[in-house]
């Protein structure tokens, strides 16, 4: 029992969805609809967000947890966490548990940077030495000692994530859970991040990392579990698990996912992406056309991603609004575009993942649309597929000689 940090038997979670309830929003509104329906009432269905899980996780363990969205990810994770109960089940965690699992929790914005990392330090269940002691060492690590004595509205998204990253990554726990938040970091913060956590392992603690980048996942994690409708279907070896994902993805109903079951605080959805042709040339422009619709009251500016993912799960290009300097306004529904130039594509079949962020992720469409390259080569000689079977994209290149 002394290797194992995380020991969880049959774990199970079940939430009550109510349906055809009234949108009634008055206390009047609501006696007069009772009076007029005095049988009325709303369907309920008994919804199991986890279903059955069992899994030990040994010290030291990096352990990402993949599935596509609504498998039950985030609910596990706030399991593990002792945010919420399981239904059912038992979970025994040996240490103390730090978890990141929505960017800037127990974050104040009238507070300042500094106020802030006491203020989400307790939160995380550090004491007053312990976060004077990692506060230069938390500063560093979020790059924001300039800002730190402006309040924390003041700051851009990236900031804030590094912020609240830094915070939890600098508790002294012996378990660290990690949700998709990284999402809203640059590559330089991502990479930054990745790091610790490595480090954090290489300690011998013990980190969950729930993400839907499979690139992540495989350079970090030696081992994965890969959920699916609340199951727990494999668990092991990172191949195979992140194999069982990008599989999940070849039926139809996988790219029509309900919107309210995608990651993100919901005020924006995607409510639909396409490519504007059927096929592409490996080096003609990709164009991906979208539209985006508000749900929910928002009035701050938005940015915007594109991801382009291989059959492999690798991210091979991204395009960031925010490197633009390009931000959408809010308004009831617009729609947009994204214009991929370079680099050349490798013929074959790419998944492409859309987000709208502000300060965290308000809309996550994995597989929004898949656009199809196909073997029409950007050289003057073609010289066959085999050639350019190498690499993760095609290069803009040329050779010169010269000599005696």
């Amino acid at each position: 029992m002394t290797d194992i940090a995380i020991r969880a038997t049959n774990i199970a979670k079940s939430y009550i969805i109510r349906h055809n309830a009234s949108d009634h929003v008055t206390l009047a509104e609501t006696v007069l609809h009772r009076v007029a329906h005095p049988f009325s009432r709303p369907q309920k269905e008994l919804f199991w967000a986890l279903n059955d899980i069992t899994f030990d996780v040994n010290r030291g363990d990096v352990v990402g947890i993949i599935g596509r969205n609504g498998a039950g990810k985030s609910t596990l994770l706030k399991i593990l966490s002792r945010i919420t109960k399981p239904s059912k089940g038992e979970i025994h965690l040996h240490g103390r548990v730090g978890s990141l699992l929505e960017v800037g929790t127990g974050f104040h914005p009238e507070l300042t940077g500094r106020e802030n990392i006491y203020l989400n330090g307790a939160i995380l269940g550090m004491r007053k030495p312990e976060i004077r002691k990692h506060f230069d060492a938390i500063v560093d690590f979020s790059g924001v000692e300039q800002f730190l004595d402006t309040p924390v509205k003041r700051y851009s998204s990236g900031m804030y994530v590094r912020l609240a990253f830094a915070v939890a990554a600098h508790l002294e726990s012996e378990i660290l859970v990690v949700d998709e938040v990284l999402a809203v970091g640059d590559a330089e913060f991502t990479r930054k991040c990745l790091g610790k956590m490595q480090d954090v392992s290489k300690s011998g603690r013990t980190v969950l990392f729930v993400s839907h980048q499979m690139q992540s996942v495989a350079v970090l994690c030696n081992k994965a579990m890969y959920l699916e409708r609340g199951v727990c279907t494999f668990a092991g070896d990172v191949p195979t698990a992140i194999e069982h994902y990008m599989k999940s993805f070849g039926s139809a109903e996988a790219a029509a996912t309900e919107a309210h079951r995608r990651h993100g605080s919901g005020e924006y959805r995607f409510v639909s992406a396409e490519p504007a042709k059927e096929f592409f040339a490996c080096g003609e422009e990709k164009v991906i056309k979208f539209k985006l619709r508000r749900v929910r009251p928002f009035t701050q500016k938005m940015f915007v991603f594109c991801d382009f993912v291989d059959a492999s799960g690798v991210t091979v290009a991204r395009c960031d609004s925010r490197l633009l300097d390009f931000y959408i306004s809010p308004a009831d529904e617009f729609g947009g575009e994204f214009r991929l130039r370079t680099p050349w594509l490798k013929p074959g079949d790419y998944t492409v993942d859309l987000r709208v962020c502000c300060y965290g992720v308000l809309d996550h469409f994995i597989r929004a649309c898949v656009i199809r390259v196909v073997d029409v080569l950007p050289y003057p000689s073609h010289g066959g597929i085999e050639i350019v079977s190498g690499g993760v994209v095609l290069a803009d290149y040329e050779f010169q000689a010269g000599g005696g």
